[in-house]
């Protein structure tokens, strides 16, 4: 299914349980549109990962992620040879006596023993795929510029098979928590787009459209407090998923309002630092006090 506007897009969003607003959906519209990878950051937990995932589900595409780390090379992204299978393939020609048979030898760089990696994965698959890049500011300058050089033109050159090129482009969404800046050469690529945490009445809708189960009265009493959270001086401020895992825990337990007891006994479900659980107990009373 292929959007026609933004609002097309949006409603098939929100019937995937993502809410986004309407710069975030032209954003993703327009990067949809016109094949153009779209850059999308902001903090951790405000949703980057998770509408690549709803996409990938409401346009009936195939999802492939590609995370990224400090130290991943251009093999673990694209293709590697399984070299356990060709010690065995050689083992069994030299059984058979053929070992000079150049078929047996030739087949040992054939796609039988290619392992696709998700950036071959998405050339492949083409325009029936979503890729993410998650995180790709995790990764070095080095992988960086041969993942903008790939995005150029998707094609790779495997030297034992040939040129793998896209039909068409899949759908590409980078993320970045922007722990380092990107190069500017990455983000004229792209289209880009931040991602801010949400407003008060937006982010209640997003935890009752998660969780139907919460009332919304615990909904809102839960936001309060996160936006109050997002407010001190915290090493890791609570994203809305934590939001949601922190109205569902309540709700698991039976409460039906935050109470400064109840907030104690939980914090650990949105915050996930010693100090800021300690900063946070500090001020329990202000935080579940808010409407």
């Amino acid at each position: 299914m292929q959007p026609t506007s933004v609002a097309e897009l949006t409603e098939a969003l929100r019937r995937g349980d993502y809410l986004a607003d309407r710069g975030l959906a032209t954003a993703v519209f327009v990067a949809l549109s016109l094949r153009r990878p779209l850059l999308l950051e902001g903090e951790p937990g405000v949703g980057k990962t998770e509408i690549a995932k709803v996409l990938a589900a409401v346009l009936g595409r195939e999802l492939i992620r590609l995370q990224c780390y400090e130290g991943i090379d251009t093999g673990q992204a694209l293709y590697e040879w399984d070299y356990a299978r060709q010690l065995l393939h050689i083992r069994a020609v030299s059984d058979r006596g053929d070992a000079a048979d150049d078929d047996a030898v030739d087949a040992l760089f054939g796609p039988r023993f290619l392992l696709e990696r998700p950036l071959l994965q998405a050339v492949r698959a083409g325009d029936r795929a979503v890729l993410l890049v998650d995180e790709i500011d995790r990764a070095d300058d080095e992988f960086e510029a041969f993942l903008l050089e790939m995005l150029s033109d998707f094609q790779i050159t495997i030297p034992e098979v040939g040129t793998v090129a896209a039909s068409a482009p899949p759908l590409v969404v980078l993320t970045s928590n922007r722990t380092r800046e990107l190069h500017d050469a990455l983000k004229r690529r792209c289209l880009y787009h931040w991602i801010d945490y949400p407003t008060l009445e937006r982010e209640v809708e997003i935890v009752t459209v998660r969780e139907p189960a919460v009332s919304a009265e615990l909904a809102r009493k839960v936001v309060a407090a996160v936006h109050r959270l997002r407010e001190l001086d915290l090493a890791k401020p609570p994203g809305v998923a934590e939001t949601i895992d922190w109205a569902r825990t309540l709700d698991f337990l039976g409460e039906e309002t935050l109470t400064a007891d109840a907030a104690d006994l939980t914090l650990g479900s949105v915050l996930k630092e010693r100090e800021d659980m300690a900063v946070a107990r500090d001020h329990l009373d202000e935080i579940t006090s808010r409407t």
